[in-house]
């Protein structure tokens, strides 16, 4: 399996496993289901997806890191299968991804942002990655 498959069925596993504790598990799990019941009993897997929940739900009640983090790494794993044995899962994957990813707000890599704000500023700003050799801002000072 190529790299970016395998970082879908991580992606994937990871946003399968947040929202089996959220409010709007019922959605996400019937979307769940029809990924994976694809010749298939849809009911088997809509079993195997609420079993899973309760030992999330059992594991995080316990402050069990360790059941949680099975869970999850039985899903990434039957994603890896899933989008290994149909290409065409993937873009179905993707699309639900999309949307229970919210946008990111952070900056692009290699990027960053500052905001300055208040009334009164008494000296200047700088931003800057590396500075070597001092920083002069207006007139230099005389040299006697």
């Amino acid at each position: 399996m190529d790299a970016e498959l395998a970082a879908l069925a991580a992606a994937g596993a990871t946003a399968l496993v947040q929202q089996m504790v959220t409010d709007g598990w019922a959605n996400v799990r019937d979307r769940v289901v029809v990924l994976f019941s694809r010749g298939r009993d849809e009911q088997a897997v809509v079993g195997e997806l609420e079993e899973s929940r309760a030992d999330l739900v059992a594991a995080r009640d316990a402050d069990d890191e360790e059941a949680a983090a099975d869970v999850q790494a039985s899903w990434r794993t039957r994603l890896r299968r899933t989008l290994r044995d149909d290409p065409a899962a993937a873009a179905e994957l993707r699309a639900l991804l999309d949307e229970l990813t919210p946008p990111s707000t952070a900056p692009a890599p290699g990027s960053l942002r500052n905001t300055i704000t208040g009334d009164v500023r008494h000296s200047a700003v700088v931003q800057a990655h590396t500075v070597s050799g001092g920083v002069t801002i207006g007139v230099p000072p005389r040299r006697l």
